[in-house]
C-alpha cells in the first residue's frame, strides 16, 4: 500500500469492524468494491486513486464486511442491508456527511441502497456494472458468478483457482498481475464461504426512479458477472443518468480502461 494511504478501523453496530483506507483531501469520494474471493477496496481501485487525489478529492477505500481487513463473520446471511448499514456507520464515524459514491458490482448495489436509505448523502453516483438490479438467480446464472461460487466454495481453493477467477473479471487477462493474484488470495484464505454462499441481495430496479442525483455508469460489453443490458434500466428510470458501454471489456472497466474511466468520471464530478 502506498505510504500516503492511511488505514483506520471503525467499530460498528453488531460489534463488527470496518476498515477504511484513505488518502487525499477535499470533497469525499468513496470507492465501494464488489464481491468475490479476495476483494478489498484498495485492491479493486489502486489504479484509480492517484488521479482522484490529484484532482483534489479525499479518496476513501472501505473494505466491506466479509472482505479485506474488515470483520468476516461466519454463520450469517450476507444481506445488502448488512453491507450497507455497516459501511454507512463507518463512513459517518470517518466524518463523511456527503460524498460521491463510486460502486462496482455489489458495491454499485450498496451505493444505490445507501442513496435510498439516506437521502442527500450521495451527491453523485459513479457506477461500474452495478449489481442488485436483477433477481438473484439471474446473477448466479451468469458464467462468471457460477464459476466463482463453485470454485470458492469447494474445499480446496488454490492460488490457481484465484488466478482463474480474477482473470474472469476482465476481457484481456494480461492486465492481471501475479502480485494482484497473490494479494487477493491472501485475503480469500481468511474469508468464510458464507460471504458468497449466503449472499442475499434484493432487486432494486423498481426503485431506481427514486435516485434524484446525477449518475454516470460504465459497463463492459463482455461482462460475465452482471448483464450489460442493466444499463438500460437506469436510462429508463432515472431522471439524470448516462452510461457508456465498452466493447472488448469485462466486469472491471476501471481496470481495463483505467485512463478513460478516470477521465470521464472526473469530468462528470467537476461538471
Amino acid at each position: 500500500m502506498a505510504n500516503d494511504v492511511k488505514r483506520t478501523t471503525y467499530k460498528v453496530a453488531g460489534g463488527y469492524e470496518i476498515s477504511i483506507a484513505e488518502t487525499g483531501s477535499g470533497p469525499a469520494v468513496v470507492f465501494i468494491h464488489g464481491s468475490g474471493p479476495g476483494a478489498s477496496g484498495y485492491s479493486n481501485f489502486k489504479q484509480n486513486i492517484a488521479a482522484f487525489v490529484d484532482a483534489g478529492y479525499r479518496v476513501l477505500l472501505p473494505d466491506m464486511i466479509g472482505y479485506g481487513d474488515s470483520s468476516k463473520p461466519e454463520g450469517i446471511d450476507y444481506t445488502l442491508a448488512l453491507f450497507t448499514d455497516t459501511l454507512y456507520d463507518a463512513l459517518v464515524q470517518a466524518g463523511v456527511t456527503k460524498a460521491v459514491l463510486v460502486g462496482n458490482s455489489l458495491g454499485g448495489g450498496v451505493a444505490i441502497q445507501m442513496s435510498l436509505d439516506h437521502p442527500g448523502f450521495a451527491e453523485k453516483l459513479v457506477l461500474m456494472a452495478p449489481g442488485c438490479i436483477e433477481e438473484l438467480p439471474v446473477y448466479f446464472a451468469m458464467p462468471g458468478i457460477a464459476k466463482m461460487v463453485g470454485d470458492f466454495t469447494s474445499p480446496d481453493f488454490t492460488l490457481d483457482d484465484q488466478r482463474k477467477l480474477v482473470s474472469n473479471l476482465v476481457y484481456d487477462a494480461s492486465v492481471i498481475t501475479d502480485a494482484l493474484v497473490a494479494e487477493r488470495y491472501a485475503v480469500a484464505r481468511t474469508q468464510p464461504k458464507d460471504v458468497l454462499a449466503r449472499m442475499r441481495t434484493p432487486n432494486l430496479a423498481p426503485r431506481l426512479g427514486e435516485l434524484p442525483m446525477p449518475i454516470i455508469g460504465f459497463w463492459g460489453q463482455n461482462d460475465e458477472f452482471c448483464p450489460a443490458s442493466g444499463a438500460q434500466r437506469f436510462l429508463d428510470a432515472c431522471p439524470d443518468a448516462r452510461f457508456m458501454i465498452f466493447n472488448k471489456v469485462g466486469h472491471w472497466v476501471q481496470v481495463e480502461r483505467t485512463a478513460e474511466f478516470n477521465r470521464y468520471a472526473l469530468d462528470f464530478l467537476r461538471g
